[in-house]
């Protein structure tokens, strides 16, 4: 079970580029998971298993957590009033982030025990569902909100943006 992730991610200076990049390491955390339901059925939950567990919870739990924010507190707010379609696409964003919290939060605390999944008839589907979602979340935001985002959004709301999400990490923009 490989959990390599991308090595690294833009600065604050390239607000949709550092979107762009959680995007990427969200997927890579479910192509991790994926691999989990075979792999518990073979070896059991080892060593690797834990630690791919331990990973997707911290990185759910804190890092997508503020991708979300960083969408919901800081993008959309200003792709939302440009046109209806865009205030549509925003509104079905905003649901399937709902969506995505409820799978993980039913995800998250099946990892709390990690000794049971194997006995976890459920487990399997629940993560397919969740990463399923995730990429099809993740398909529509990158290839047509960021993608209009691009063209919308002006260079002082870029900067503003990159200075929020910092911000919100703890850190301060260089």
């Amino acid at each position: 079970m490989s959990d390599s992730l991308i090595a690294e991610i833009p600065d604050f200076n390239d607000p949709l580029g550092v979107l762009h990049a959680c995007h990427e390491r969200m997927l890579a955390q479910c192509d991790t998971l994926e691999k989990l339901p075979t792999h518990i059925a073979e070896n059991g939950v080892d060593a690797e298993a834990r630690s791919a567990i331990s990973k997707a919870v911290k990185y759910f739990s804190s890092s997508a957590v503020h991708h979300h924010q960083d969408e919901e507190e800081d993008l959309f707010p200003l792709l939302q009033h440009q046109s209806l379609k865009l205030a549509d696409m925003i509104f079905r964003l905003k649901q399937e982030h709902e969506q995505l919290a409820v799978l993980w939060d039913s995800l998250a605390t099946a990892f709390r025990k990690p000794g049971d999944l194997a006995e976890n008839p459920g487990f399997p589907a629940q993560l397919q569902q969740f990463c399923e979602l995730y990429r099809a979340h993740i398909k529509f935001e990158n290839e047509d909100v960021l993608a209009m985002a691009q063209h919308i959004i002006s260079q002082r709301q870029l900067e503003e943006m990159g200075d929020a999400m910092a911000r919100r990490r703890g850190l301060r923009r260089s």
